[in-house]
Formats: C-alpha cells, structure tokens, sequence
C-alpha cells in the first residue's frame, strides 16, 4: 500500500524511533508506535513495528493481534516463532508446543527455525519438563562449530537448561563455548561462567569511596566546632529595629500612667 508522500515521512520517521529505541528504551518505541500505527494501520510494515514494541514491553496479546495482521498482509511465516513465544508470554505453553510441530516451522529459514527451538524449550521448561528441553535444544547447530548469530544463545540456553538439571559441570562447559560465540556481548554467558567458578567481581570505586566517607564525616564535623569556638556568645551584636524601639518606648510611658 503506498501513502502520500507527507503522511509516508510523518510514519518513516516514527518507525525509526521505534527502531532506535526498542532496545533502551521500549515505552518510549512503543509510544511511537502506535503514532505510525494511527498514521497507516494498513501498512505491514507498520503492523510488525508495533507487534514488536508492544512484544518488547510485555504486552503479549497486543504484540501477539500485530503479528497475526502482518501475516494475513504479507503471507510470510517468518514472525512465527515470536508469535509462539507471544503464547508463552501468555501463559500458554502447550499452545507454543503445539506451533513448534506446525508445517510453518519448516518453511522456516535455519535462523527463523532454530530460533522455534528456543521457544519451545522455553515452553517446556515453562511446563516443568527440563529433560525434555534439553533434548529440544540438542542437534547439529549445536555442536557444529560454526559460529552464527544465534549460535551464542542457543549454547546460552542449553548451558542453562543443564545447569537447572543439576548437571553442573556440563553447563560449565557450554557456558565456555556460549561465551567463545559471543563477541557482541549478547549474552551474560561470561558472568554465568564467572559464577560457577567461584569469581566475585568487586567495584573499587565503590569501596574507595566508602574508605573516604568516615574521614569526610570528621572533617565537617572538626570544621563545625571550630566555628562555634571562635565566635563568643557575648560578642553577637544585638540589632533592634526603630519600630521595636518604639513599642518598647510606649510599653513604658504606659506603665508611668
């Protein structure tokens, strides 16, 4: 659908603030995208923006009505796996389940479907079932050694789901290589490393701090007393207005009548 040039700038600019924002600042991406979606609600790509926004501030029925309009205007699957994780939002697990076995899955591209990997170990980790989310987890992208964008947080998610396990030195393991694929810092991996090998991570700048405070406090406290040593109290001068000399003044004329 296209849009008057006006109107079509009014709501490119309001996408990129949604785009710019999503991440920092997610209200703020989602107030801006419900302006684009006032703007051109007929838009799919509008649509999916504002599916995503409300998606990023946990508003899963909203986000979850956006994605289905975008897919009825474009006829893709690829926002599939978020529409399924929209459920689990949702507290429906079984219904993300039950999406991960649909034939969309497999007209995914490897990005689109391994991300519906984690969305229904999600679900079943939701549902109790780690076992089961672990073998979910399991498969060639996995253990290929190939590094691809969602090659961080797959092992991310398997270390995990076998730490939840009790497996803990396999989760030690995996947290490693979830942290030799994330170069972009996606992930926490390194401070669940960290972690689980007993490192403490102490803020100096914190503790410098608190060294210092105590001998702040005396100094303002020396500076005080020496104030109030050096100034007698006889020496304070005594100011009184003319307005207060002359009601002091009638005060005593009264008294002699």
């Amino acid at each position: 659908m296209s849009l008057p040039k006006t109107l079509a700038e009014d709501v490119a600019r309001n996408l990129v603030m949604v785009a710019k924002l999503i991440d920092d600042e997610p209200e703020e991406a989602y107030a801006y995208s419900r302006i684009a979606l006032r703007l051109a609600s007929r838009v799919a790509a509008v649509r999916e923006a504002a599916g995503f926004a409300a998606y990023s501030t946990q508003r899963y029925t909203e986000a979850l009505a956006e994605f289905r309009a975008t897919r009825r205007m474009t006829g893709t699957v690829d926002l599939w796996p978020v529409m399924a994780d929209c459920e689990r939002g949702l507290g429906r697990p079984e219904r993300a389940l039950a999406m991960a076995g649909e034939p969309e899955v497999q007209k995914l591209d490897k990005a689109g479907q391994v991300e519906m990997r984690l969305v229904a170990a999600g679900a079943r980790r939701d549902m109790g079932q780690i076992d089961a989310a672990i073998v979910t987890l399991q498969g060639p992208e996995l253990g290929s050694n190939s590094v691809q964008p969602w090659t961080a947080r797959l092992r991310y998610a398997y270390a995990d789901a076998l730490l939840t396990a009790g497996r803990e030195d396999e989760a030690r393991e995996w947290f490693a290589k979830a942290v030799e694929a994330d170069k972009d810092g996606t992930t926490d991996a390194s401070d669940r490393l960290a972690e689980l090998d007993g490192v403490e991570f102490v803020d100096a700048l914190d503790e410098g701090h608190e060294d210092e405070q105590p001998v702040v406090a005396e100094a303002e406290e020396a500076e005080v007393t020496e104030d109030v040593v050096e100034v007698p109290v006889e020496e304070e001068p005594v100011v009184a207005s003319e307005e207060a000399g002359a009601s002091a003044s009638d005060e005593r004329e009264a008294d002699k009548g």
